[in-house]
């Protein structure tokens, strides 16, 4: 696979990628804060507290914009005949899951943590029936990290058409490959009021969801 990673993570990370770049209002940075928001839970230990009624709405809330951000309210999509309340299920399965998902990235794609990231993608099509690739895997990477957001710029960049084992051990073994410069760009979040840097990183899978992002666009 001939690729320039760097390029494209800078051109991302720059503004150059069909993106803003790393800027606190840019549309890609709702990704920061719906993930800062959902992994705050996990590192309290408090993840099954995400759909208690005094957190429901706003992880509701947090989801949802990120959502629409990235592209799932808009057209034909079924979600924007929604409100956020519409996604209280699959809070509910998020604040279920298995708590060795939240430590699954792209390093450790063994069979057993990619059979626990297609049986999460299950899960979630069993809380709200038909949802696509594309959805499954913008939620799974705006809440754990775990995976790269299987849109068409994606799967064209990377030369996949599905989420699926094949593509998640291929994926393992891009990293493998390209370890170095992955985890040299795995940069903090912003944080939401301040703006600031997080001392929260980017996973290994959000950099390469950045890289072949950029990639399907050209």
């Amino acid at each position: 696979m001939s690729v320039e990673v760097e390029l494209n993570i800078k051109k991302y990370l720059d503004g150059d990628g069909g993106s803003e770049g790393r800027k606190p209002d840019a549309r890609y940075t709702s990704f920061d804060y719906c993930f800062n928001y959902f992994r705050s839970f996990y590192e309290r230990g408090e993840s099954a507290s995400l759909a208690e009624p005094t957190n429901l709405q706003m992880s509701c809330l947090q989801l949802g914009f990120y959502l629409a951000s990235w592209g799932m309210l808009r057209g034909s999509a079924e979600l924007l005949q929604k409100s956020a309340r519409h996604l209280a299920p699959l809070v509910m399965t998020i604040a279920e899951a298995d708590a060795l998902l939240w430590e699954i990235d792209a390093h450790r794609y063994t069979e057993d943590n990619i059979q626990r990231l297609l049986d999460t993608a299950r899960m979630f099509r069993t809380s709200y029936q038909g949802m696509s690739d594309t959805l499954v895997t913008k939620i799974m990477l705006g809440v754990f990290g775990n995976v790269p957001a299987f849109d068409s710029n994606f799967k064209k960049g990377f030369g996949v058409a599905t989420f699926g084992p094949k593509a998640l051990r291929n994926i393992g073994v891009f990293y493998r490959e390209n370890s170095m410069i992955i985890d040299r760009y795995r940069v903090p979040t912003l944080e939401f009021v301040t703006g600031n840097r997080t001392r929260r990183k980017y996973t290994r899978a959000k950099v390469i969801d950045m890289a072949f992002f950029v990639e399907g666009m050209l």
